[in-house]
């Protein structure tokens, strides 16, 4: 029986087969790609613990002989000696003055969140860089390093969460058709031929003007029809490979269709998904970008890049904003792109 690699053995430190290690060395021998993996995986690493750094609030209160953690819990303005039973302000005098009364804060870096409006700007808003806002602050007043920290950090978690999904339903449609042929190989292929025709952005666009669109509808909404992107692919492989020997013996062995195709046949069909969802991340985290730009993406006041952008082009004489969003867009997307070339250059069976 042939001998099959699963994803998991791929990465696995302690069953590297000869034909991991070379693609491995493959990846590390291309330098752009493998260093912005490296710097990719640190930035997405620290805007997961955005608050941390960039946050409204204290990272750490001493005050009266304790200590208090305004991010992860809430607390009134009496538990410091205030009057209100509301959440503490902390960017009020009053407030700041209670607390260092009787103790100290400890602040983030940047002490603005990505909804976080500042009201002692020197210049209307958007205001120019300063040494309180580093990159200045939008038409709303609210600081830009916050809003592209978070964006970030959305951007990348959606277009992480979309190229999952999106990639379970096209290898799973693609097996099955490339698995069983015949008609239903024949109807899968005109239903994507229909579906794939239709005009994606402008259904998008109407989707979410008739539903009030959040993190989860838009995703859904995204995986109708990006999740054709890898099913060609998938489709090729299972039908190249459903007659060679290893299937036809584990099929005389007595083994079912679905422990065929997901047990035998798909880590084969896996190292040419592998090399494509690099490419349909960056396609994703596009898109979004481009919804919200249209005003159909996120909810309003969510931290965007699209939203970011359309603020430039709104605001011509602040320049600061169209190039902070586009900055980290392109810096973002030619590391997805070269991490995908560097994956796909590990994966092929010419450079072994």
């Amino acid at each position: 029986m042939r001998t099959t690699t699963t994803l998991g053995s791929a990465f696995s430190s302690k069953n590297w087969s000869p034909l991991n290690k070379r693609r491995l060395a493959n990846f590390k021998d291309n330098k752009r790609g493998y260093y912005s993996l490296v710097i990719f995986s640190i930035l997405f690493f620290l805007s997961l613990f955005a608050e941390l750094f960039v946050n409204d609030k204290p990272v750490l209160i001493y005050y009266d002989s304790g200590f208090y953690s305004p991010i992860t819990k809430s607390y009134s303005e009496t538990d410091f000696g205030g009057e209100f039973e509301t959440e503490a302000d902390y960017r009020d005098e009053y407030v700041i003055e209670l607390i260092e009364a009787k103790g100290w804060m400890l602040w983030p870096l940047v002490r603005y969140n990505y909804d976080t409006h500042n009201y002692n700007l020197d210049t209307p808003a958007p205001s120019a860089p300063s040494s309180e806002n580093w990159l200045g602050t939008d038409d709303q007043a609210r600081d830009v390093v916050a809003r592209v920290v978070y964006g970030f950090r959305i951007s990348v978690l959606f277009g992480l969460a979309l190229t999952l999904f999106s990639s379970i339903v096209g290898v799973v449609f693609g097996a099955l058709q490339g698995f069983y042929g015949g008609k239903i190989d024949l109807i899968s292929q005109r239903f994507i031929e229909i579906w794939s025709g239709l005009p994606v952005l402008f259904l998008l666009i109407i989707m979410t003007s008739i539903i009030e669109p959040n993190f989860w509808w838009l995703l859904g909404i995204m995986l109708l029809f990006s999740w054709m992107g890898l099913v060609d692919v998938v489709r090729a492989e299972f039908l190249r490979a459903r007659n060679l020997e290893y299937v036809r013996a584990a099929r005389a062995l007595g083994l079912n269709n679905w422990g065929i195709m997901f047990k035998h046949m798909l880590p084969n069909a896996m190292v040419a998904t592998l090399t494509f969802m690099p490419f349909i991340l960056t396609g994703s985290i596009t898109t979004l970008t481009s919804l919200d730009f249209l005003g159909f993406g996120l909810p309003p006041g969510s931290p965007s890049l699209g939203e970011l952008i359309a603020q430039g082009k709104a605001n011509l004489h602040a320049p600061w904003l169209g190039i902070s969003a586009f900055l980290v867009l392109a810096i973002m997307l030619s590391l997805l792109v070269f991490i995908g070339e560097a994956v796909r250059d590990a994966f092929d069976p010419r450079k072994m």
